[in-house]
């Protein structure tokens, strides 16, 4: 048994180590995000931490919307065109960068004039410019986390986010530096810097490497060209699966009250920290099979389990403890949000089919399939959110939620279950040409029967297929001839069927 498991370690570290960076790096960046707040709370005024705060989400939503799909898209490209993975990389991070960069300033500028909240994002130039170049910073930083996720190097990927955290700690301490007469600019600016800071230092560290050379890295425009229509999908998907997520505290409050929002939101984050289980599982198979698609059903396999044991095991803990979890933020969150905690968990079991879906549209290039059921499927799931709240108040609403990803998960299902148990294996027939041939049976080789050859085009579709090599100075006819020395081997043709693989039909 231990040396099974020892084996399976193994054969799955690629995946277990990119999905545990991922995984890692977030409860790193969590944690000593705690502690910041902690330690920026009682250095100054509720105002600031406020303005700060807001400041902050602000920046991810733009942050986000800058990427254009960039991010998931070279998770695909990356793998494929590893000799223009340098010049990929470049262009895509300075065209979000430049891209955030624009985004923030005329956001800071509108916000400033139109709120009294966004009020010090234009007390001057300097706060206007610093807040622009922080939602630049941290675009170019999303693309590049998911970037290493696609080149397989999540290990950069955890150290560049530790870094980042360590530094905005520091940065905390001598935040009072910076030139500016806003509190909460202060503050923003210690989160600024830091991503600034672990970029430079991520630069410094692949410019130092042996293999150095600056024109592998140099940005090349007309890639854009190649890139743009699929980086748009992307970005569409990506929007259409974020849409539904980021509106339910929305939904909450507009029907119900800020108060029960609250419940809402704590327990909505602590169920968080559950789904990033499957999200970094799928990232990484989408990163590993997005050139080699050969390998997909077995390493699906894999993820799916792993989330599924994690998802039935953080459950079987909530179930028994979520009132002392939720007890840390106070004893009205232990009474008012356990159960809607305990129903919202059991979404991780239907996630984990939905977001596997989606992974595998990403790999097989069907990115509109995907945004297509989608749409349809964000749509119920706020409607069923809705309805629930305005049946039951706030469990009806994690009810509904949680059964609309259900029935979105049942149709999506058939597609991952394909995947994960091919039909019947393509090459099933011409397996027996791999063993050892008995010496009579030599001249049956050509009765083996071969797949079917629709069109002349596909001749240049085949495949070499090895037989074993006979036994030196072995005759059919017992002459032992010893000429006879070489090893057989005939050429399969592959229909050209973009579903067929070396494991079978997709």
């Amino acid at each position: 048994m231990l040396k099974f498991f020892i084996h399976w370690l193994k054969a799955n570290s690629v995946i277990l180590l990119n999905a545990s960076s991922l995984i890692g790096a977030t409860a790193i960046t969590s944690g000593l995000g705690f502690i910041y707040w902690w330690i920026a709370a009682r250095q100054f005024p509720p105002e600031a931490i406020g303005m700060a705060s807001a400041s902050i989400s602000a920046v991810m939503l733009l942050g986000t919307m800058s990427m254009f799909g960039l991010g998931t898209l070279l998770i695909t490209e990356l793998p494929r065109n590893p000799r223009e993975a340098g010049s990929i990389m470049s262009t895509a991070l300075l065209v979000v960068g430049l891209l955030g960069t624009l985004v923030g300033g005329v956001f800071a500028l509108i916000a400033s004039h139109s709120s009294a909240g966004f009020q010090p994002l234009g007390a001057s130039p300097i706060d206007t410019l610093t807040f622009a170049v922080g939602v630049g910073f941290f675009a170019v930083t999303l693309v590049l986390d998911q970037a290493l996720i696609g080149l397989l190097r999540g290990g950069l990927q955890f150290w560049r986010n530790t870094i980042f955290a360590i530094l905005k700690l520091a940065a905390l301490l001598v935040a009072y530096l910076w030139p500016s007469h806003q509190p909460g600019m202060k503050i923003y600016a210690t989160w600024m810097v830091s991503s600034g800071l672990s970029l430079a230092l991520f630069a410094v560290n692949v410019v130092l490497k042996k293999n150095w050379r600056s024109k592998n890295y140099w940005p090349r425009w007309q890639i854009l060209r190649k890139l743009g229509l699929p980086a748009i999908q992307h970005h569409m998907l990506n929007l259409t699966l974020l849409a539904p997520t980021q509106l339910l505290p929305i939904v909450v409050t507009f029907m119900l009250s800020a108060r029960m929002n609250a419940w809402f939101y704590v327990a909505w984050m602590i169920a968080s920290v559950l789904f990033i289980v499957p999200g970094a599982l799928t990232t990484v198979l989408h990163a590993i099979n997005a050139a080699q698609q050969t390998t997909l059903a077995r390493k699906a396999r894999v993820t799916i389990g792993i989330a599924l044991l994690v998802a039935l095991l953080a459950n079987l803990v909530i179930l028994i403890g979520a009132q002392q979890i939720l007890g840390i933020f106070g004893k009205e969150y232990a009474n008012e949000a356990a159960w809607c905690l305990r129903i919202l968990a059991l979404t991780a079991f239907p996630l984990t089919i939905k977001n596997h879906y989606i992974s595998i549209c990403r790999i097989q290039d069907r990115i509109m399939t995907a945004m297509i059921a989608m749409i349809p499927g964000g749509l119920l799931e706020l409607g069923a959110a809705a309805l629930g709240a305005y049946t039951y108040g706030l469990l009806g609403l994690s009810l509904g939620w949680v059964l609309a990803i259900g029935v979105e998960s049942v149709f999506m299902l058939p597609t991952v279950y394909k995947v994960i148990r091919p039909a019947q294996p393509y090459l099933a027939r011409v397996q027996s040409a791999k063993t050892i041939i008995q010496p009579g049976n030599v001249w049956k080789v050509e009765t083996i029967p071969l797949p079917r050859m629709d069109t002349l085009e596909s001749l240049w579709l085949t495949k070499t297929v090895p037989l074993p090599v006979m036994p030196r100075g072995y005759s059919k006819d017992a002459g032992h001839s010893n000429d006879v020395r070489h090893s057989l081997s005939f050429r399969v043709n592959l229909v050209a069927d973009p579903n067929v693989t070396e494991e079978g039909v997709v």
